[in-house]
């Protein structure tokens, strides 16, 4: 797929790509986007163009991850672009496949033996995923921050270490993958298939959507926090 270049118009670029639209309402930037070039949103937005650029073929290029590059921006800015990210699951994808899906299984014969398996499922998910965020919130983004203040020669109190919960990333791309297989494979008698499409939709958007989430927190985040940790150490 091709690249996102700073003097392309953002517009073409969402109008190709119509997935980017959550990933640049994480930036504070809003749909109206008139002709601008990406440099030109970017500036007015007061944001790194270079940095938003990555995220962005990040987001669009599975084979488009230059890990040496994104550990070279500040933790903050991984921090406050994955802390935004979590919020836009909290407050959006998940109420919105969670509004399908209630009315997806209501809509739905009580004799399709699927239907609480399908909500066994996402409710596992839900859960999943929302303690992973509260870990973020709570444990793993103030320690990256910690330590980051410290190699700045800030007089910190002892920093206790805390380890990034990578086996929770497996099991939230597992039990998501899980929910699609079952409504793709196991349903049975009549339902509403413009439900069972909307449902199915939302679902693969935030598949993707935290494919590429979990490719920055753990091969970038991750990284940058086992560099700072032996700077401290050394």
């Amino acid at each position: 797929m091709p690249l996102v270049y700073s003097d392309m118009p953002l517009s073409e670029v969402v109008e190709n790509h119509t997935s980017l639209i959550p990933v640049i309402n994480r930036f504070g930037i809003r749909l109206g986007l008139g002709d601008k070039t990406v440099e030109t949103v970017c500036r007015e937005n007061q944001l790194d163009a270079e940095f938003f650029l990555m995220v962005l073929n990040t987001f669009l290029n599975e084979e488009f991850f230059p890990e040496k590059k994104l550990q070279s921006f500040h933790t903050s800015q991984i921090i406050d672009y994955l802390t935004k990210t979590n919020q836009y699951y909290l407050r959006f994808q998940l109420p919105n496949i969670e509004r399908h899906l209630n009315s997806f299984i209501s809509m739905s014969t009580s004799e399709n033996p699927s239907l609480t398996a399908i909500g066994k499922f996402f409710r596992s998910f839900r859960d999943e995923l929302t303690a992973r965020i509260n870990y973020d919130t709570h444990e793993w983004f103030p320690y990256c921050e910690a330590l980051s203040r410290k190699l700045k020669g800030e007089a910190l109190s002892q920093i206790n270490k805390v380890v990034t919960r990578e086996e929770a990333g497996d099991t939230i791309e597992s039990l998501l993958s899980d929910l699609k297989s079952i409504m793709i494979k196991h349903l049975s008698g009549e339902y509403d298939q413009n439900l069972c499409y909307a449902v199915i939709f939302s679902l693969t958007s935030l598949e993707k959507d935290i494919k590429q989430h979990n490719r920055i927190r753990y091969r970038i985040l991750t990284q940058m926090v086992s560099g700072m940790e032996n700077q401290l150490t050394s």
